[in-house]
């Protein structure tokens, strides 16, 4: 499981333009456990993977939005249509940044009252290959040229009906950071924020602890904490010290310790 990959993916386009096993009892005779899989751990990290898979060219229509013109098209892909207010972007149900086909309109809103640059996208029925994703996305962005980086803040209200007809809801706030180093290694992300995924009946709440981050030259997360509250039942999870592996730490509630394999 790639974990890193489709951020990374997203971060370099950004940059370019600009558990746990758990017992607890209702009583001294009843005994229940809850765990927390790899599976599970990679929808709560990669559904924002599949409802922002057109961020960066919806970035990029907004910074055109000073053009003359009132339509922009971008390879045949989508076209955009201005007004003073936003602008309508159109999927030609073409393959976008190397995913699935992605087909749909978007309605864009400036957000004027802002001090950043900002905007909100909804989607209504839109579709990447044979997922429909509903819902709202906000975006902040920013940079700050003394430390190298940009960064941009989704704020998202969605729900996402996979292929098979099982549904995904995701809201909450994730803040996505990108610092230049001089190679690969020293050039890295870091993901912080606060959000919710329901999935297959099960709630996850997820609170970055201290920031998640990687690096280009490493496929996976490899540093960093958060807490999820599964169902009520809150465990730590630690993706290292910065070393690149696979495997993540989790750390159950009754103290015990388990790790975990990132890969697919």
């Amino acid at each position: 499981m790639k974990i890193v990959t489709p951020t990374l993916k997203k971060l370099g386009f950004f940059a370019a333009i600009l558990t746990v096993s758990y017992s607890c009892s209702d009583d001294a005779e009843t005994q229940e456990e809850v765990m927390l899989t790899n599976t599970e751990l990679k929808t709560i990290l990669e559904a924002d993977d599949v409802s922002g898979v057109v961020d960066t060219a919806l970035y990029d229509l907004y910074m055109n939005n000073s053009t003359t013109a009132k339509t922009i098209s971008s390879e045949e892909c989508y076209y955009a249509t201005y007004t003073d207010t936003g602008y309508t972007a159109t999927f030609n149900n073409c393959v976008l940044n190397g995913t699935d086909n992605v087909n749909g309109t978007l309605t864009v809103t400036y957000n004027f009252e802002s001090e950043s640059s900002s905007f909100t996208a909804t989607y209504n029925d839109f579709y990447v290959g044979e997922i429909k994703i509903n819902g709202t996305r906000t975006y902040d962005i920013g940079t700050n040229s003394e430390n190298n980086s940009v960064s941009f803040t989704t704020t998202s209200d969605m729900s996402i009906v996979m292929e098979d007809g099982s549904v995904i809801e995701e809201d909450g706030t994730k803040t996505f950071t990108l610092s230049f180093g001089d190679s690969l290694e020293t050039t890295t992300f870091g993901i912080d924020g606060t959000w919710t995924v329901v999935d297959d009946g099960n709630t996850y709440n997820v609170t970055v602890g201290s920031t998640l981050e990687g690096n280009y030259a490493c496929s996976y997360l490899n540093d960093g904490t958060m807490t999820v509250a599964k169902n009520g039942l809150t465990l730590i999870v630690d993706f290292g010290d910065g070393t690149c592996d696979d495997v993540a730490t989790i750390t159950y509630p009754n103290g015990a310790v388990e790790e975990i394999n990132l890969r697919d």
